[in-house]
């Protein structure tokens, strides 16, 4: 399908002509029919003639033309790639008519057709060339013109044909990745519950889809699409999308339906404008923000040239590229378009940062596509891939920065971690001798990496070893410096005595306080079965050769008289054995061998 806005002064014909088009009723309203006005957007759809296999469908959006409905208008021009223009013969081009085309042009429009109507009442010639005039100094250049009559139907076919030469000119339509969905209306259907509608622009949806609507989730019940039931849609169409669990009221024009996860909301957008009269430093600083369906309050801080930060009042899901209309209320017209450069801009702390950010806006502008990237993960510091496609920013070339799994990290950035890990990998080690590992959790908190992969991958360009996650320089052993003789002392014990673990008196005797004793365990030097009660690290599985041998089950008193140790080791060794799963409990006083 392929989808056009209708635009125009007020009772110049746009929805005669759609209707004319279509055989459909674009006015939903007893009002709008009554008053042979258009104060809400209309929906009509016709098939045009076209080559077989060709995409013939046409859906209309049909705006108001009335001044008090500008926003109206605006909602329904705003997601549509193409437009049709409608001057009437007998009237020329009228105020209104210069006030949808500041709209078109502030939204960049280069897709369109003039079509002169009432030609029946007056010779269109004149208000065809001053139409053209117009159009030409706007974002459509110059367009086909037709002249026709709704009435009496003259004009029509070559009309028909002229928006199919227009729709075949339109660039193809993104159907993958994710979606955006502008809601132009909200409303009610018994039994089926909340259904919205809106102009796909990009991507597909098919029913039981999970979307994102603000901070919620919700499922697609059901699709139509040109008033049929679809199990899919994909872009460009127009589309109702029935909502499970919503409530109408919780859902309405300016919202958004998105795909989850996939668009990140802004409250500050750096653009370039282009003023509809004067210059920049002319807006005023508050003015209404179109976007899509959504019309929203901003605040307008120029930076420099013709760029300014936008703050809005709540978060909109932007990227860059997105063409957006600036307004003044109070003059009821268009005072600029903006094209959004950073949908992620950095605060302006210090004096002068709006005229550097200014510098910086027009360089990227000019910058090929790995300085942009550059740019914005140096801003960052670290930057995962996602975020940076999810803000609509490529990550195509890489040249410039430093890649690691899904992080993007600039290059001074990296440099300067590494250095910073080495430095406090030697001072830790330097600090505990008897633990001159450094862990990965506590290397990342403080050098401030933001993920443990990445300090890992840090961790191997820096050429330190990484050993069951913690940190060391290469050659690091496992010596314990000053404990090293009471250790040898323990160990001559317990070869002589393997379940015999010495008294704690012992082990303080031979320096071998808690500490000495952790450190020993965690090099795999020995096994502490409780602080103070340690074994050989073979000392479990001696253990289980002789209990093996036992009548089973088996007591805690026949394990201690097998092994030849007292209870003090008995206990905790048997409560290991059994954590391990080696040894079965078969009630409160016997055990078992596993498997026996």
């Amino acid at each position: 399908m392929h989808v056009v806005a209708t635009a125009g002064h007020v009772d110049h014909g746009k929805s005669t002509l759609v209707r004319a088009l279509t055989g459909m009723e674009p006015d939903r309203f007893a009002e709008e029919q009554r008053r042979g006005m258009t104060i809400d957007l209309g929906y009509a759809w016709t098939s045009l003639d076209g080559p077989p296999g060709a995409d013939r469908t046409l859906a209309f959006v049909d705006v108001p033309g009335h001044e008090r409905f500008i926003g109206t208008m605006l909602a329904g021009l705003g997601p549509a790639p193409a437009v049709l223009f409608v001057v009437a013969a007998d009237e020329g081009w009228r105020r209104q008519s210069g006030e949808h085309l500041a709209a078109v042009d502030a939204l960049g429009l280069t897709a369109g057709l003039l079509v002169v109507t009432r030609s029946d009442l007056a010779d269109p010639a004149a208000a065809t060339a001053e139409a053209l005039d117009h159009l030409a100094a706007s974002s459509l250049g110059r367009v086909p013109a037709v002249a026709v009559s709704g009435r009496t139907g003259a004009g029509l076919p070559r009309l028909r044909s002229a928006l199919a030469d227009l729709v075949a000119g339109l660039p193809a339509p993104r159907t993958d990745g994710r979606v955006r969905l502008w809601v132009d209306r909200s409303f009610t259907i018994r039994g089926a519950g909340t259904v919205v509608t809106g102009t796909l622009g990009a991507g597909r949806l098919a029913v039981g889809d999970t979307l994102q609507l603000g901070g919620r989730r919700v499922r697609v019940r059901g699709l139509q699409s040109l008033g049929e039931p679809a199990d899919a849609v994909g872009a460009v169409a127009r589309v109702a999308v029935n909502l499970r669990g919503v409530e109408v009221d919780e859902v309405g024009r300016g919202d958004a339906l998105l795909t989850p996860d996939a668009w990140p909301t802004t409250g500050a957008v750096d653009v370039r404008l282009a003023p509809a009269a004067g210059a920049v430093a002319d807006l005023p600083a508050e003015l209404v923000l179109h976007a899509g369906t959504a019309a929203v309050p901003v605040r307008v801080r120029p930076l420099g040239g013709s760029t300014a930060r936008l703050t809005l009042p709540a978060p909109l899901p932007l990227e860059p590229g997105d063409r957006l209309v600036l307004r003044d209320p109070g003059r009821h017209a268009v005072a600029a378009g903006a094209l959004v450069l950073d949908a992620d801009p950095p605060a302006l702390r210090r004096r002068g940062a709006a005229a550097a950010r200014a510098v910086a806006l027009e360089r990227a502008a000019t910058a090929d596509p790995a300085a942009q990237l550059a740019a914005q993960v140096q801003r960052r510091g670290a930057v995962r891939r996602a975020e940076l496609l999810a803000l609509g920013i490529p990550v195509d070339d890489l040249s410039h920065v430093r890649a690691s799994g899904d992080w993007l990290v600039d290059p001074a950035v990296w440099e300067r971690w590494q250095r910073d890990l080495t430095t406090a990998v030697d001072a830790h080690a330097g600090a505990h001798p008897l633990d001159p590992r450094l862990a990965v959790e506590a290397a990342r908190r403080a050098l401030d990496v933001p993920d443990r992969e990445l300090l890992v991958a840090l961790a191997a360009a820096a050429g330190l070893e990484h050993v069951d996650g913690r940190l060391a320089r290469p050659g690091t052993g496992d010596d314990l410096g000053p404990a090293e003789a009471g250790l040898a002392r323990l160990v001559a014990h317990l070869e002589a005595e393997p379940f015999l673990a010495p008294e704690k008196g012992d082990l303080e005797r031979w320096g071998l306080g808690v500490a000495e004793l952790a450190a020993a365990e965690r090099v795999g030097r020995v096994v502490r079965l409780t602080p103070d009660v340690v074994l050989l690290p073979a000392g479990p599985a001696r253990a289980m050769r002789v209990l093996s041998g036992l009548e089973q089950p088996f007591t805690l008193s026949g394990a201690r008289q097998a092994l030849g140790t007292t209870r003090r080791v008995a206990v905790p060794l048997l409560e290991h054995l059994d954590r391990r799963g080696w040894t079965v409990r078969v009630d409160g006083q016997l055990r078992r061998v596993r498997g026996r």
